[in-house]
């Protein structure tokens, strides 16, 4: 089946990522580009679910799929979520067992996200950070995309999304997420989008000026890599 060829895939192209030196060294937490990207990404993550009246989060279920170690899931705590409404769901098992290490408090499953073991509208926040632009099986891509939309409530729930509108030419096992795609994948969605994301190549050789010169790179349109903002499900959805 083309689905578990994929997930084959996905899971050999991670063992890779985790195996490789320099891909570790890549995203050290130590460098001062990511750290200036995690910031803005944060940031970001405030602002837009403050605008959209979601915050406080008290109350509210969500749904990171993808989560990796579950730090970005964590930090809906500092906006009010409690650890009891929040899940994360990941196809590698070595970053479910660190989440559950990091994070106790916090639901995490091994799980192919085209089968979610939740119930219908169950989510009121289903994240997405860097998660389609890995799928290049189509069918895959799709079979997520209606089970996401499976636990998301109807008429009010929402994605969180944060992914690479570019393809990488140096990393075959990923591809753009164009507004084309994701309105592909996501037809009953209205989205809410912005660019996002210095280069991180060129983020992380900024240095010592990376606080003077980030901001100022990443108001140049061409060079902000990511998509980010809420799709919102219609509130005239069939189904609801």
């Amino acid at each position: 089946m083309s689905s578990d060829r994929e997930i084959t895939r996905l899971r050999q192209a991670y063992k890779g990522y985790r195996q490789d030196p320099a891909v570790q060294m890549q995203w050290d937490g130590n460098n001062r580009g990511n750290r200036a990207i995690v910031r803005e990404r944060q940031a970001a993550i405030e602002d837009i679910l403050k605008a959209s009246g979601m915050v406080p989060l008290t109350g509210r279920k969500i749904l990171d799929v993808g989560c990796g170690t579950g730090s970005i899931l964590a930090n809906f705590q500092k906006l009010g979520a409690a650890p009891q409404d929040l899940y994360g769901v990941d196809l590698i098992p070595e970053n479910i067992a660190e989440a559950k290490r990091r994070y106790p408090k916090i639901g995490f499953q091994c799980a192919n996200a085209e089968k979610l073991d939740f119930p219908d509208g169950h989510f009121d926040l289903v994240v997405l950070f860097i998660v389609f632009t890995s799928i290049l099986d189509d069918g895959v891509a799709k079979g997520m995309a209606d089970e996401i939309q499976r636990v998301i409530k109807p008429g009010g729930g929402a994605i969180l999304w944060h992914d690479f509108r570019y393809n990488n030419p140096f990393n075959t096992h990923v591809r753009g997420m164009t507004r084309q795609r994701i309105d592909k994948f996501f037809p009953d969605f209205k989205s809410d989008l912005r660019t996002i994301t210095l280069l991180p190549p060129l983020s992380r050789r900024l240095g010592p000026l990376t606080d003077l010169l980030y901001p100022v790179l990443a108001a140049i349109p061409a060079l902000r890599t990511h998509y980010f903002g809420l799709l919102e499900i219609s509130k005239n959805t069939k189904g609801d």
